[in-house]
């Protein structure tokens, strides 16, 4: 199997730049690692409400629309889901019932602002988070 590179180029806030070259057998815990490390920097600002990530959401605080929000952030920063995986970690995290019909308008929102990607049939949609262009970090992929 031929080795693979990622290169991940960000800038701070005081406009220093910083490469992170990654060479080899890269996997899904590799990946989420140097994403991790490129937002510890700085370079991957979150939009909307921020979150911890081991933390529990506060149930009350926050609309519904903002609850689905965090939770793609916090269980599927990377992969593909559907409406119903939504649904079963909304209630799983949050012990509150919501309904498939307002996750499946919660997501065709996300995705018609540009916060997903979509695709699929009309009774199988798939989403992901959609990359962010507008970030503060410049994110090149180059796979060889």
């Amino acid at each position: 199997m031929p080795a693979r590179k990622i290169r991940v180029e960000l800038f701070d806030s005081d406009g220093n730049r910083y490469t992170i070259a990654f060479e080899g057998q890269v996997t899904r815990d590799k990946a989420l690692r140097l994403l991790d490390l490129v937002e510890l920097l700085g370079g991957a600002p979150s939009e909307g409400p921020a979150v911890n990530a081991g933390a529990a959401l506060p149930s009350r605080a926050l609309s519904r629309f903002d609850k689905v929000q965090i939770l793609i952030q916090k269980s599927f920063p990377l992969i593909w889901f559907s409406s119903k995986d939504i649904q079963s970690v909304y209630e799983q995290e949050l012990k509150e019932p919501v309904s498939l019909s307002t996750v499946s308008t919660y997501l065709s929102r996300m995705a018609s602002k540009g916060m997903l990607l979509r695709t699929g049939g009309s009774n199988n949609l798939k989403y992901k988070t959609a990359p962010n262009i507008a970030q503060a970090a410049t994110l090149k992929q180059q796979i060889k």
